[in-house]
Order: C-alpha cells, then sequence, then structure tokens
C-alpha cells in the first residue's frame, strides 16, 4: 500500500465513530459504480441459464443446496 494510502487510514481512523462511518460509506459508493458492460454480460449469463433449465439442460437444485458452502 502507498504511504499516502497509509497517511489517510492513520487520519481517518482519529476520527469519531461516526465520521468514520461517512468516511467508509462514500469509499465504499465509490466502487460500486454501474458498468453498463459488466450488466450486459451478466444479463446474458442469466438469460443462457435460464434458457438452459427451460430447455432441460440445466436441472433445478433446491435453495438450500445452492447456498451451501464446501
Amino acid at each position: 500500500m502507498s504511504d499516502a494510502a497509509n497517511v489517510l487510514i492513520d487520519q481517518a481512523l482519529e476520527l469519531p465513530a461516526l465520521e468514520r462511518a461517512v468516511v467508509a460509506e462514500q469509499i465504499l459508493l465509490s466502487l460500486d459504480k454501474p458498468d453498463a458492460e459488466l450488466d450486459a454480460i451478466w444479463a446474458s449469463e442469466a438469460e443462457s441459464r435460464l434458457s438452459a433449465y427451460k430447455n432441460g439442460r440445466e436441472p433445478a437444485i433446491p435453495l438450500a443446496d445452492a447456498f451451501k458452502t464446501s
């Protein structure tokens, strides 16, 4: 990590909790910018998966199994 980032972190950690929360929220929001190209890729993937399910190429699985961790 750069020196500037380390200084920024040190300064942020000195802020009151509420101000740190606001800073953290703003930083997180800056990472979640809309990306039309990525959205199109995911939409295409979702359409492909739905089509495969409807055409019997992919089976349905129980929701509980979908969220199981290995």
